[in-house]
């Protein structure tokens, strides 16, 4: 296990990586793809998330593809980029880059779920930690073809994950981006509870 994160940097310098992380996590990736790509407002469609699950609806695989690299890529990008100043750094960028991609000031506070941005985060800060959380959910996807199941059963575990591989800091990360992903996914538990979340490849009604 390595070493506990030391956190020896100033308020002002950790500050500008948690604005680093928020701007660069709130570029709302399914919204300007589907925009540029002739299929509207994603909002108005499926779900009405700006992640790739809901830009899938649209048809096109390959533009949800490209959400899904680009919405990981911006939380690893913040992560990696604030990270060459301290690992402190990029935790804090990282968990800026959540809070942007759910609660974007750009669109009223109203953001994606979080799931792919919190892969690439976790990768760039503990890239075990990363690699069992995009294992688990997809052993769990195999399982039980529920896409949000899987992911909360990925994040909901990451903590722990995180504890093993990277120490106290790195579980605390996980922590906060697990709460804010079972928050953005409160529908769904809802509909999990009551058996009526769609599987995987099913169409939505």
């Amino acid at each position: 296990m390595p070493d506990a994160i030391t956190w020896s940097l100033s308020g002002p310098h950790l500050l500008a990586a948690a604005v680093l992380g928020y701007l660069l996590g709130s570029i709302p990736f399914g919204l300007v793809l589907s925009r540029l790509f002739g299929y509207g407002d994603i909002r108005n469609i499926g779900s009405g998330n700006i992640g790739a699950t809901n830009v899938l609806r649209t048809g096109n695989k390959a533009l949800a593809a490209a959400t899904l690299v680009l919405d990981s890529g911006k939380g690893a990008f913040a992560a990696l980029l604030a990270g060459l100043y301290g690992p402190e750094m990029a935790i804090v960028a990282g968990a800026g880059a959540m809070l942007g991609h759910t609660f974007p000031v750009w669109l009223g506070f109203k953001g994606g779920k979080g799931v792919a941005t919190a892969l690439g985060v976790l990768l760039a800060v503990s890239w075990p930690t990363g690699l069992a959380a995009c294992a688990l959910w997809l052993l769990t996807a195999l399982v039980v073809r529920i896409s949000s199941l899987s992911a909360l059963v990925a994040i909901g575990l990451s903590p722990l994950v995180g504890w093993y591989f990277g120490g106290p800091a790195i579980a605390q990360l996980a922590l906060f981006i697990a709460v804010l992903v079972f928050l953005r996914h409160h529908s769904n538990i809802r509909r999990l509870l009551r058996g009526e979340e769609p599987r995987i490849g099913a169409k939505k009604a």
